[in-house]
């Protein structure tokens, strides 16, 4: 097809499908592609709403599912899992952290995967899978090989969760709307919380030829499934794509998002990406981060309950229902701090503030002597550890919002799920069995990764600064604006014309190969 065929092709109002890439091509090639292709705010408003409507509320209640069927083998722990599959030692632990082994093991496929595959039609195929996992392997497991095996399974196919959603977010949101997006699904981790506590506990309480923790897997697995099988005719591939917009509408999708300067959904593979990504000292900063992060969380989602009922002295039930006030802590953070993050066009001191929240916590349940007097001050020391689910979304935006080109951001995603798999193996080697029942020592072992994520994430600010300063001096040099207006960071939808050349927004480079790409704090 020629240039001109192109263009009419994707001009033409009556089209049913929009090639992004070939989009690209006649924009940069300074071709009419039609008043259909120029957005407007009222536009950019309209489809924002759509875009919410269709694939926020997707990645809600797959994140939602999600979350669930990781989470609440801590607290089937304290209904009798130990006991009913004869777990001794460290076999719990093992348990709890063997999904991360296949998380980490199946990244370099998904960063494959994420950029060859489209994700309508990745999506069903792993939730369904690990929907089997948790209702046929943990609902039907009743020793520890069983219950290792189904773990391993439903990690595998778990791991291309996270860095999917966070390439949809990209694919489909401007960089402003981005880290309340990532909040608002990443928030039904602490949702999953506070809905599953109530589930397991009315599930706990029925008494049948099944163990108690059988009967809760077999209800989350097979509500997986029927969501998974749904999500064939849920998901969309790209704002060009969009089933749900008109064909008019799907080119200014694509238009609202050119300012992003972070390129289209591209499905070639591309191994410069690659290795731009792994010379890179903030990628290696941002993976310190994560993996400290995620030692610290699954402090709560494996260990949670058995803290609370050994180190603060509650008994099972309590254990179990006091988990909703913490659950509604992680939404209410998550929220709250994104929203600021969108308020303030920043995330770095927001991440800090929730940083320093978290050390206290963690200190107060170390510090406190550990009698009934105190269960108050230990209670709210691990409800302070829940601000520690509202530094995730603040660190994948942020890794977002400074990374660009299709590969690059799967490396980086998928990097960042690596990591997060890293830090959830640390905590289970860390909470050996020989601290138990209290665990103070592996608590001390977490303050202490605690104090290095908050150095790290100083040592990052000021290496985003003089990037940022290294980009201007770069434009200055050609001649070009040395701080041209971040259109993508305004409140206001605004056209992104030649005065920022929005079409390399369009293509697939880089943050290193886009000299009008602005990093951001």
């Amino acid at each position: 097809m020629s240039s001109t065929e192109k263009t009419d092709a994707i001009s033409a109002e009556h089209i049913d499908h929009v090639d992004t890439a070939e989009l690209a091509v006649a924009m940069e090639e300074g071709k009419d592609v039609g008043t259909a292709g120029h957005c407007s705010e009222a536009d950019s408003k309209r489809i924002l709403r759509k875009t919410d409507v269709w694939m926020l509320s997707l990645l809600c209640m797959v994140y939602f599912l999600q979350s669930c069927d990781k989470g609440i083998i801590g607290l089937t722990a304290v209904y009798g899992l130990k006991t009913d599959a004869n777990l001794v030692g460290n076999e719990y632990s093992n348990i709890g952290n063997i999904g991360y082994y296949a998380q980490l093991g199946v990244q370099p496929l998904a960063a494959y995967v994420l950029v060859k595959l489209r994700y309508r039609y990745v999506l069903p195929v792993i939730i369904t899978c690990w929907g089997i996992s948790v209702a046929g392997g943990l609902g039907g497991s009743r020793n520890y090989a069983g219950l290792m095996a189904s773990r391993f399974f439903l990690g595998a196919f778990e791991a291309a969760v996270i860095p999917l959603f966070s390439m949809i977010t990209i694919a489909f949101y401007r960089r402003s709307e981005q880290p309340f997006r990532v909040a608002v699904w990443y928030s039904c981790y602490g949702l999953s919380t506070l809905i599953s506590a109530p589930i397991v506990y009315g599930f706990g309480h029925i008494h049948s030829s099944l163990y108690r923790y059988q009967v809760v897997y077999l209800f989350f697995g097979l509500l997986t499934i029927v969501i998974g099988l749904a999500t064939y005719w849920w998901a969309h591939d790209s704002p060009g794509e969009a089933r749900y917009l008109s064909p008019a509408d799907r080119l200014k999708a694509v238009d609202r998002l050119k300012a992003n300067q972070q390129g289209i959904v591209s499905h070639k593979f591309n191994w410069h990406h690659v290795f731009e990504a792994w010379s890179e000292p903030k990628y290696y900063l941002y993976m310190i981060m994560v993996i400290c992060v995620n030692a610290g969380a699954s402090v709560s989602s494996v260990f949670g309950s058995i803290i609370l009922k050994d180190l603060a002295g509650f008994n099972a039930d309590q254990s179990i229902l006091l988990n909703m006030p913490f659950g509604a802590l992680q939404f209410v953070s998550i929220l709250g701090a994104s929203w600021l993050a969108y308020r303030f066009k920043r995330k770095s001191p927001f991440l800090l503030t929730l940083v320093t929240i978290v050390i206290i916590g963690v200190a107060l349940l170390v510090g406190l002597p550990k009698t009934k007097a105190n269960k108050g001050g230990l209670l709210a020391g691990y409800y302070l550890i829940a601000f520690v689910y509202a530094i995730n979304p603040l660190l994948i935006s942020w890794m977002g919002g400074n990374c660009a080109g299709q590969t690059k951001k799967a490396v980086y995603y998928t990097s960042f799920n690596a990591g997060n798999s890293i830090g959830n193996i640390i905590t289970p080697y860390i909470f050996d069995s020989e601290f138990a029942p209290q665990y103070v020592n592996a608590l001390k072992g977490i303050l202490g990764i605690w104090c290095i994520l908050w150095g790290v994430v100083v040592l990052q600010i000021f290496l985003i600064m003089r990037m940022q300063k290294k980009k201007a001096n770069a434009r200055e040099a050609v001649g070009l604006p040395r701080d041209p207006p971040d259109l993508s960071m305004s409140g206001h939808f605004h056209e992104a014309g030649s005065e920022v050349h929005g079409e390399h927004g369009l293509r697939d480079e880089t943050d290193k190969q886009n000299i009008y790409f602005q990093y951001l704090l």
